[in-house]
């Protein structure tokens, strides 16, 4: 059981340290936990790590630490939210409009399948209210003529 704990504490380390920490914002390291995620398999994947942990250990541990990245993103203000947004928006290529029709449809998918029904209505309804209020800024800071 202790050989277990402390699997699984090195293998959120590894995570944490290696991939997550360099991430400038909430919204990327929702994203990459997401696209850890296979749906053939409906487990986390992550070759580097399972070949140092075992992929059923990096699977349990992927799969919490995306919960916790998403239940943390939103005990963050509306405010704070935006921001993060924002910044991951604009790192993408391309416009903050054409991002945010994107994050909108792919937006979903950063969802864990374990997260409360109630988490998932919040998640979605701010991320549609924070990408409206971004167009809308946007648009407002260049109107067109």
């Amino acid at each position: 059981m202790l050989d277990q704990f402390q699997n699984a504490q090195q293998i959120l380390f590894d995570l944490t340290a290696n991939y997550l920490e360099p991430l400038p914002t909430a919204y990327d390291r929702l994203d990459y936990l997401a696209s850890l995620h296979a749906e053939s398999a409906d487990r986390y994947v992550h070759e580097k790590l399972a070949s140092l942990y075992g992929k059923d250990p990096v699977d349990e541990v992927i799969s919490q630490c995306h919960l916790e990245v998403f239940e943390r993103l939103l005990e963050m203000s509306l405010k704070a939210q935006g921001e993060e947004l924002r910044t991951y928006l604009t790192s993408l290529p391309g416009s903050i409009e054409e991002n945010a029709a994107v994050c909108l449809r792919l937006g979903q998918q950063w969802i864990p399948k374990q997260a409360p029904h109630y988490l998932k209505e919040l998640y979605c309804s701010n991320l549609r209210v924070l990408l409206e209020l971004l167009q809308a800024g946007k648009s407002k800071a260049h109107p067109s003529n």
